[in-house]
């Protein structure tokens, strides 16, 4: 995987999120602002954008640029968790021009692993990080696999993880004032998470 190749990934995982807007702004609308899917849609098509024409070989530098990037485009509290994953991957990735299916899979987790060190936000809270970490993982665990196969395993640990999330009580954001209402409501937060390994799934198959 190189920069070229990191924005395919984001452009594959871009079309899915703009297919599906207006399903995340109807989960957004149970119990938070109803902007979700406009705001993943507009940063996602944006850092994609920008992974195109960025010209930068070094993909920590790459992808410290595209949270900024993403962190303007997607205002919100989503945008920023994204964007604090984007730079835990940077700092990984930094001074690698290539990386393999485990440094990748590593990088993610890094990338996760930041978001809890910067806002508390952990696993198992009904959070993006309920679908993401269970693809990462499934993504390493399987890193001695064929890409393909690997990342359909990862889209089924990650749809599994956002589908569990959905019967926590959530703690954080304007779902938390719902208390134990939020209980069996899926988090949009963790469906975008299950949303990117799906796009990263498609992106396998070509």
């Amino acid at each position: 995987m190189n920069t070229a190749g990191l924005a395919e990934v984001f452009d594959k995982i871009s079309e899915k999120i703009t297919a599906n807007k207006d399903y995340l702004v109807e989960l957004d609308q149970q119990a938070g602002d109803g902007d979700l899917g406009i705001y993943m849609d507009a940063g996602y098509r944006a850092a994609a954008e920008f992974l195109k024409t960025c010209g930068i070989d070094d993909l920590g530098m790459a992808m410290n640029k595209t949270a900024n990037v993403f962190n303007e485009n997607a205002p919100s509290s989503l945008g920023t968790v994204t964007s604090f994953i984007m730079k835990g991957m940077a700092k990984s990735l930094k001074g690698k021009e290539n990386a393999d299916q485990k440094e990748l899979a590593e990088a993610i987790i890094k990338g996760l692993e930041n978001v809890t060190e910067k806002t508390g936000s952990k696993q198992g809270q009904k959070t993006i990080l309920d679908s993401l970490y269970p693809g990462a993982e499934a993504l390493l665990n399987n890193a001695d696999k064929g890409i393909k196969e690997a990342a359909e395993l990862a889209k089924t640990a990650a749809a599994g993880g956002s589908k569990a999330a959905g019967n926590l009580k959530a703690v954080w954001g304007r779902a938390a004032y719902f208390g134990e209402k939020s209980i069996g409501l899926l988090d949009g937060g963790a469906e975008t998470g299950r949303l990117i390994f799906e796009g990263i799934a498609d992106w396998a198959k070509e």
